[in-house]
């Protein structure tokens, strides 16, 4: 007598560990309240969130988590930063401060490296950033169509997306970070190219209308190099292509506004006839540099630089920034760091937390450019991932040059940060991947995976 075999239960797709990356990309979409007044957004608990998740993950695995060489090119910034605690004014800053720089430039860069399994999460991840970038794209245009973004010259015209005049740069560098993975995408991958151009050509928009001359800079070299790592003959097609967009939404789309034309014309200016927020940068760099002559190897310690300013600033720097706009009532804004990544680190870590951030930035740019022209002399074109990943790099440290970390959206450096180490580290000598929970059961079961 024959048994009649019992249906088998439906399978459960489980979910796959690149998600909790595109989780992080997808908070940073969320209003943020107007009055806030600091402290982790919910950005920041999220990565938090995937950074445990990932460490239960390697538990549950029982694999190696990090290369040699990933972990000393991650983790070099961990000497500068523990030494510069030590030295903070107060416990309770250097503890902030270690959380904050570890949190940006270890444990989110560490978890994407670690939860991107394949170059299928890796796009997964960098389409999530232009989704991001479209979407505070959209707010910041509706901002400046319906005049109720933030305060710019007497006009609530400044576009800044759902992060508000308090975090300015923050719809700047998402739109940014947009353009340069669409850019990165529509240039090493024929499959969703159409997709990627119109994405890239419709973020140039909003980057426009945040007035932020840094993310133009930034974005403008980092475009050129991704272009000329494609291969010189697209960079001039594409840059002819590029141009003839600009001047049409400059001149004749209307976009060109004389508050617009003003703000591009005062980038040649910065040195001859600055204004105000140029003279402030200025005068927050001499000041940086003032505090750092004082202690050349350890500097002041972490969250130290705002007690020092005002005794090496000089007397053209303003009381602060005006705030208004976009939900939030008027009120000056402190200016309570350099807006220079590289002199802030200077001033409060000294020479030793100097070299130790910018020699993991380096080693992260080397590694990655010695795989993207080993992965160019095979035939084919340069992977998306690669233009992807060394763009990002170079936007990064080129915007550092005029801002640092700080506010809601400083979550998205960690992830730029983590692409680039994957494309970077993640080869035959790089990290070990944490593997699907799903294929993880299936080889605990003895099932094949496939």
């Amino acid at each position: 007598m024959s048994v009649a075999p019992t249906p088998s239960a439906p399978r459960l797709h489980r979910p796959q560990p690149v998600l909790a990356v595109v989780a992080v990309v997808a908070t940073l979409a969320l209003p943020l309240d107007p009055d806030r007044a600091g402290g982790p957004g919910a950005a920041d608990l999220v990565s938090g969130c995937a950074a445990l998740y990932c460490v239960v993950l390697l538990l549950r695995t029982r694999r190696s988590p990090l290369s040699r060489t990933a972990a000393v090119v991650l983790g070099l910034p961990v000497a500068g930063l523990a030494l510069a605690a030590m030295n903070a004014t107060s416990p309770g800053a250097g503890i902030t401060g270690l959380v904050r720089y570890a949190q940006v430039f270890v444990l989110v860069p560490a978890a994407v490296l670690l939860l991107i399994r394949n170059r299928g999460d890796f796009r997964l991840v960098a389409w999530s950033l232009v989704a991001l970038g479209m979407w505070q794209g959209a707010v910041g245009v509706h901002q400046y169509v319906s005049r109720t973004g933030a305060s710019y010259q007497g006009e609530t015209i400044r576009a800044v997306g759902t992060f508000g005049p308090q975090d300015v740069m923050g719809m700047a560098t998402a739109v940014s970070l947009g353009v340069v993975c669409a850019l990165g995408l529509a240039l090493g991958s024929a499959r969703h190219r159409a997709v990627a151009v119109v994405c890239a050509l419709t973020l140039l928009l909003p980057l426009a209308l945040s007035f932020s001359r840094g993310a133009w800079i930034a974005t403008l070299v980092t475009c050129s190099v991704q272009l000329m790592l494609a291969g010189v003959r697209r960079a001039l097609r594409t840059g002819v292509v590029l141009a003839a967009v600009c001047t049409t939404l400059v001149g004749g789309l209307g976009a060109g506004t004389a508050v617009l034309e003003e703000r591009i014309g005062s980038i040649t200016r910065v040195t001859a006839t600055p204004d105000q927020s140029v003279v402030d940068r200025y005068a927050m760099w001499e000041a940086a540099t003032a505090i750092w002559r004082e202690n050349p190897l350890a500097g002041t310690g972490l969250k130290s630089f705002p007690e020092h300013r005002d005794g090496h600033a000089p007397l053209n720097l303003s009381s602060g920034s005006d705030v208004e706009g976009a939900g939030t009532t008027y009120r000056k804004q402190p200016l309570l760091s350099p807006h220079n990544m590289y002199l802030l680190v200077l001033s409060e870590q000294g020479l030793i937390g100097l070299l130790a951030c910018t020699g993991s930035w380096f080693g992260l740019s080397v590694l990655g450019m010695r795989r993207l022209l080993r992965a160019r002399s095979a035939p084919g074109r340069v992977p998306d991932c690669a233009l992807v990943a060394c763009g990002l790099l170079v936007w990064q440290l080129t915007e550092f040059v005029y801002s640092d970390i700080g506010g809601p959206s400083t979550v998205m450096t960690g992830v730029c940060f983590g692409l680039a180490a994957w494309w970077a580290l993640a080869g035959s000598d790089g990290a070990r991947a944490v593997p699907s929970p799903r294929r993880e059961a299936a080889r605990e079961a003895g099932a094949p995976c496939r």
